[in-house]
């Protein structure tokens, strides 16, 4: 019998042998759940650590964990698990915070540019059997363009690097932040709502930031602004983006992710000036590697008495 078992709740990866292969060198065993919290709660009722990637946690779900000394995230937001009842409950919860910040950042500026750019406003005019500019002005020169950050944590301050060097401006909202020389000007969400002309998501799910573009926040935006969600999806009001696109108030969007995943079979069909990816943007397969190694490695720590890295707090 080995000295600890691990459960994954929600196996997302093509497989758990990097995970496996690393616990077993403190002699533990490594479980997969088939992504019901049913399944879960039965295989980690007994466990002393849970990998986690999309499945909730809740009070009742900690309440019901009997050895359970670590949840590890394979991802960055923990909106997902009830921080709360997790430290009543003696329970660590780690993340793994700086796995895909290249690839979210670059991702994010790949929809900027395609939307800036009306890369697929024009792919779409070929395809049609069209030619020419006509449907696709106006465009404006990228070092004429104002860039507002929503959120200036890792992502964003590498996204911002990227768009320095193309000569974009930047504006900043984030309430955490003191001004600085260090920093672009940081502005009110209203303000920067009102002045960018490309806005790119990039804070944390909370009750403070859900739905935190809405219909008003969309009103404060020109019509030739453009708007980017690489984040999280509930910080958008989806219905009021597909109401601001329609009817022509904001110029295109482009989310990587949505309130609801997958979205409904063709709700999203006639939406136009609408780009959407199936939550990509964390995707390389080295970052893949890193979240599973550094997840595990906090699993590892934890449960051989060392401080984690990424101990989150409520």
């Amino acid at each position: 019998m080995s000295r600890f078992k691990v459960v994954v709740t929600d196996q997302v990866f093509p497989d758990v042998e990097l995970e496996r292969g690393l616990l077993a060198e403190i002699d533990a065993s490594l479980e997969v759940a088939d992504g019901s919290l049913d399944d879960a709660l039965a295989r980690g009722r007994d466990a002393d650590a849970l990998l986690n990637t999309y499945l909730p946690l809740d009070a009742n779900v900690f309440a019901q964990l009997e050895r359970c000394r670590i949840v590890a995230r394979y991802g960055i937001g923990v909106d997902n698990v009830d921080l709360t009842a997790a430290q009543q409950a003696g329970v660590v919860v780690t993340n793994v915070p700086d796995y895909c910040v290249d690839e979210v950042a670059t991702h994010a500026l790949a929809m900027l540019l395609a939307l800036l750019r009306r890369l697929p406003q024009g792919d779409a005019k070929v395809r049609g059997g069209g030619w020419g500019l006509d449907g696709l002005r106006p465009m404006t020169r990228l070092t004429e363009v104002t860039v507002g950050l929503v959120g200036f944590g890792r992502i964003a301050r590498r996204l911002a690097e990227s768009l320095r060097v193309l000569g974009c401006r930047l504006i900043v909202h984030d309430p955490f932040l003191e001004p600085s020389d260090d920093l672009p000007p940081l502005m009110s969400l209203e303000e920067l709502l009102r002045t960018a002309d490309a806005v790119s998501l990039h804070a944390p799910l909370t009750p403070h930031t859900k739905g935190i573009i809405n219909a008003d926040a969309l009103a404060l935006m020109p019509e030739h602004a453009v708007l980017v969600n690489t984040s999280r999806g509930p910080l958008v009001v989806l219905d009021d983006v597909v109401a601001a696109l329609s009817a022509g108030r904001l110029r295109a969007a482009g989310l990587d992710v949505l309130p609801v995943e997958p979205p409904p079979p063709g709700a999203l069909d006639e939406v136009p000036n609408l780009l959407v990816t199936p939550h990509t943007a964390f995707y390389s397969e080295q970052a893949v590697r890193e979240s599973q190694t550094k997840a595990a490695t906090q699993v590892i720590k934890v449960l051989t008495d060392r401080a984690p890295d990424y101990a989150v707090t409520s």
